[in-house]
């Protein structure tokens, strides 16, 4: 563990000062900042009553203001667009009681939570109009970022879109892990990063075209907790940032403007072994990432989202065979860098005088092992997408789309098992598994990388990709109300790229 009198990233003495982020523009930043300050949503810790810590939620349709002059219809959970944060804490059992006051059916998920099947917030725990639904169940998760929204059946795109979502950090009373920046909102501060398309009145724009189906919806304006180009003051020496990738269908290259690094500490579903020094990060929707940001050189600092369009690679898929098109998409490719379009994610701008942090941690507890030979049986799964013009299969896996009448698998108990994970098509999937945290084994036979040997719950692949999950089914088992499986590009998800498994004791 190093101190704050060492050098933060070890040998390479490497800051984060945005050197190369130009005065005018951190001056442009900095006179916007009043009006696009970041905000940080509300801290619900629950109400402890009994054995239970209880918390209420209430969809609820809203108006909200991103642009001056100019009003949006949108959906949040306690408010006008997102909602709350949820704390909780490991080993606690809580219920949460969400009354939805649209006038549509929806639901709430618990995305990356290890939960009962029946309190999982699929399409099989739909909430009509003015109805409320209670979840409980006790928190198994190791401390990170998850978060809830909508998996409305045939309608998390449109809903989630439109604000549907929150975030859930998980604590550990004990606190067995080193010590981290941990006050709220002051060094300890989600990001949940959504593209959407406004028009000219404000409204938003979630247009159902074939092309929005099959690329999913994307915008051009990323917001930031809610927030067009914000800025946050940072007052402390190390600013801890929990990512989130909200987008429906986006996936993002998130960096500093100069390149300059940062520390990756945990991913889906918890801390790494090891703090990683990155100078980029690739998320995909659904996908988070704990990072530790050393603010001591005094300089504001620019973080940054690089994206990647697959407009070209539709086309060239739609040329060939089952629309396949290779590995055009993905890095080290020769057209990835025309490709890219950059959106503002924060502009970080600090203190003259900083709090002290607490010493950087650079050794977090051991995973388990991962031993594919614990595994008692292997399963496939192929990801397909009809281009409409010769397959005429639409969006599958294992060439079916959802179905919520059919139980596509059958898992036991305490049992272990390889997921083998086929992208057969030309375009990213970030691929999702309801009730587990899995380790990824290997991609096309070789080890992930560092920041993906950790507890995951969605892992993208690449076009043609095959990728190997390890993953164990443990304390719930329920032969009649599924889990889910599908490609988190809610669209696609919407359109059927979706599966349902049961645990059977």
């Amino acid at each position: 563990m190093l101190t704050r009198r060492d050098t933060l990233w070890g040998m390479g003495g490497l800051s984060l000062a945005l050197t190369a982020c130009g005065q005018a523009g951190s001056t442009q930043s900095q006179q916007q900042s009043k009006r696009n300050l970041l905000k940080i949503p509300e801290l619900l810790s629950g109400t402890k009553r009994g054995v239970y810590t209880e918390y209420n939620l209430k969809i609820q349709n809203g108006t909200s203001t991103f642009f001056e002059g100019r009003s949006t219809s949108t959906i949040g959970v306690n408010q006008a667009y997102l909602g709350p944060t949820l704390k909780m804490d490991v080993g606690s059992t809580v219920r949460i009681n969400v009354n939805n006051t649209l006038q549509e059916e929806t639901t709430l998920h618990w995305h990356g939570f290890h939960v009962p099947a029946k309190y999982d917030g699929t399409p099989h725990q739909t909430m009509m109009p003015g109805e409320t639904w209670t979840a409980q169940f006790e928190v198994r998760q190791n401390p990170s970022l998850f978060w809830y929204h909508s998996h409305a059946h045939k309608q998390a795109g449109p809903q989630v879109y439109r604000g549907l979502a929150g975030p859930i950090i998980v604590k550990d009373p004990n606190r067995l892990e080193p010590e981290l920046p941990d006050s709220y909102g002051v060094d300890d501060v989600p990001l949940i990063v959504q593209d959407r398309l406004f028009g000219n009145n404000g409204e938003l724009i979630y247009a159902r075209s074939m092309h929005d189906i099959m690329m999913g919806m994307q915008g051009d304006t990323l917001l930031v907790n809610g927030i067009v180009d914000p800025v946050f003051e940072c007052k402390t020496e190390l600013l801890r940032l929990r990512l989130l990738n909200g987008s429906n269908a986006r996936i993002y290259d998130f960096q500093f403007a100069n390149r300059q690094s940062f520390l990756m500490i945990g991913s889906d579903g918890g801390h790494l072994e090891k703090a990683l020094e990155m100078s980029q990060l690739r998320l995909s929707p659904g996908e988070r990432a704990d990072i530790l940001i050393d603010m001591r050189h005094g300089e504001p600092r620019q973080l940054i989202a690089a994206s990647t369009s697959n407009e070209m690679g539709m086309m060239d898929g739609a040329m060939m065979d089952g629309g396949m098109m290779g590995n055009r998409w993905w890095p080290g490719n020769d057209r990835e860098d025309q490709d890219r379009s950059t959106f503002n994610v924060l502009l970080i701008v600090p203190n003259a005088k900083l709090d002290p942090s607490p010493s950087v941690p650079t050794v977090f507890m051991k995973h388990a092992a991962v031993n594919p030979a614990d595994a008692v049986r292997t399963r496939q799964f192929v990801l397909r997408m009809g281009m409409g013009m010769r397959s005429g299969n639409g969006f599958t896996i294992n060439g079916r789309s959802m179905d919520m009448g059919r139980i596509d698998e059958r898992v036991k108990l305490n049992t272990t098992e390889i997921w083998e994970v086929q992208n057969a098509s030309w375009m990213p999937h970030p691929f999702h598994i309801h009730d587990v945290q899995f380790r990824i084994l290997d991609r096309d036979g070789r080890l992930p990388a560092p920041h993906e040997t950790g507890l995951k719950d969605t892992v993208l692949l690449a076009p043609r990709e095959r990728v190997r999950l390890l993953l164990s089914f443990k304390n719930y088992a329920d032969p009649d109300i599924p889990y889910m499986y599908h490609c988190h590009i809610l669209e696609h998800e919407d359109a059927g790229m979706m599966g349902q498994f049961v645990v059977e004791s």
